[in-house]
């Protein structure tokens, strides 16, 4: 029997290779806009735990140290392209320390 292929994403802490389901997502929904394709209002930036919300997404394996680099580095909102808010990072600390 043919093996599935493990989709694998890149931490933006540390840069590693890791299997898709072993790091937290943070995704930026799509803009609303209207009928001519002017932004109306700015995508929403939250922590997907389940791994389907519609939009872009950004993964950070579940250390905290990887999550520290990420932030000083502000590689979300690199990823981005947009100020990340402290919440969202908040969320982060607690989903990493509730593991």
């Amino acid at each position: 029997m043919k093996q599935r292929k493990v989709p694998m994403r890149k931490c933006t802490g540390c840069g590693e290779m890791w299997d898709k389901k072993q790091l937290v997502r943070v995704v930026k929904a799509p803009d609303e806009t209207d009928e001519n394709g002017e932004v109306l209002k700015a995508g929403e930036i939250s922590v997907d735990l389940t791994g389907k919300k519609p939009g872009r997404g950004a993964y950070v394996c579940r250390n905290p140290q990887c999550l520290a680099l990420a932030r000083k580095a502000r590689r979300f909102e690199r990823a981005f392209s947009c100020k990340i808010p402290d919440d969202v990072y908040e969320r982060l600390e607690q989903e990493l320390k509730g593991e």
